[in-house]
């Protein structure tokens, strides 16, 4: 099969396998969420094997520890954040409304009279952008209740994603050996070591880096809800999960709590300071601490990219789309970086080197001369 054949085929494979998953989206969380769950608690189970233990057994300890951690969660965790999710985007306009009060107080006459000179209307562009702000909160929670749940129900999920998990987790080594058997044997080193950087980059995103999102949000969220921070509890976990993308949930979290904050406890300055120093402490811990150890140093996604899949995937897909999103990313930036390898070693980059030109020969009479 020539390289023209090759490179056609894999084209049509990638689109039919994109397609599948487009008509298949509604039906696809339970199982993306049990290979994702498999493939995040596969060092775990190899780590348990090492010490003696059986995989099956590995993987039943495993999944019996993850559902009940689960279940303490719904139990006891989603309500409260439930509870204040909805009572944040209530009070949304309100608190905006709050800040431009502050903002009056302790703003400069100069600026004040700039913003008066320029004509716009502070107070309407407030409560336009907290009404849509408001809206925009609810819809995204609406669309994420019927993409993900309508169609496969909570029951469902809770149900098939540990079974999936549970057999891709014993199964994993043997799995990967039979895919690794029906690659073609004339590209077969090359192709494992794509894959290789393909999971390096996976594994340090999705394990290094979602365990980071899972201990600042478990950090942020505690800090703020003893500081005493109204809605503490929901600012913290999103500014955790937000952190998948990088400098994004610290900023995002951090500007939402300190605007709240000013809101709550003006003009006691001390317990602001407090909530802009759980930022900065949350940040240095995952700089010098979670990032280098968990991470690495470099996983080659750039946030950029990584926002754009996010969104990308996202709108497609739904809520499955946002678990595709990173994995795929991955796998196309390594696959980028191997063709533009290739390309800069190829003829078509470096060009056709040119033949020296041959020096003339003289006749003796003409060196006499």
């Amino acid at each position: 099969m020539t390289l023209q054949r090759q490179v056609t085929f894999w084209i049509i494979a990638f689109l039919v396998l994109i397609l599948v998953l487009w008509l298949l989206s509604p039906i696809l969380l339970p199982f993306i969420a049990g290979l994702v769950l498999a493939y995040f608690l596969d060092p775990v189970a190899d780590a348990l094997e090492r010490l003696g233990l059986p995989r099956i057994a590995a993987t039943a300890v495993i999944l019996l520890l993850s559902i009940l951690a689960l279940v303490l969660i719904v139990l006891l965790i989603v309500p409260i954040l439930g509870d204040q999710i909805v009572k944040f985007a209530g009070d949304l306009p309100s608190l905006m409304q709050s800040l431009l009060a502050r903002f009056n107080d302790v703003a400069p006459q100069w600026m004040k009279d700039a913003i008066a000179r320029s004509g716009t209307d502070i107070q309407a562009s407030i409560s336009d952008i907290a009404g849509r702000a408001a809206g925009w909160t609810a819809t995204l929670l609406a669309s994420i209740w019927s993409g993900g749940m309508a169609l496969v129900n909570i029951l469902s999920l809770m149900i098939v994603t540990p079974i999936v998990a549970f057999y891709l987790l014993a199964d994993w080594d043997r799995l990967v050996a039979k895919v690794d058997s029906w690659l073609p044997r004339d590209h077969a080193e090359e192709i494992r070591a794509i894959f290789n950087d393909i999971n390096a980059a996976m594994a340090g995103f999705i394990r290094g880096q979602g365990t980071v999102c899972l201990l600042l949000g478990l950090f942020y969220a505690l800090a703020l809800t003893v500081a005493g921070l109204k809605f503490g509890l929901v600012i913290g976990i999103g500014a955790g999960l937000l952190s998948f993308i990088p400098y994004v949930g610290a900023l995002v979290g951090g500007v939402v709590a300190i605007g709240v904050g000013l809101v709550q406890f003006w003009p006691d300055f001390t317990s602001i300071a407090i909530i802009i120093g759980i930022f900065a402490v949350g940040q240095f811990i995952e700089g010098n601490f979670l990032s280098p150890k968990l991470v690495g140093s470099s996983i080659g996604l750039h946030p950029v990219w990584l926002m754009f899949a996010l969104f990308a995937f996202g709108y497609v897909f739904g809520f499955v789309g946002l678990l595709l999103a990173v994995p795929l990313a991955a796998a196309a930036g390594v696959l980028v970086r191997f063709a533009l390898n290739k390309y800069l070693g190829s003829k078509l980059y470096r060009g056709v080197p040119r033949e020296m030109p041959t020096p003339r020969k003289t006749s003796v009479r003409n060196r006499a001369k």
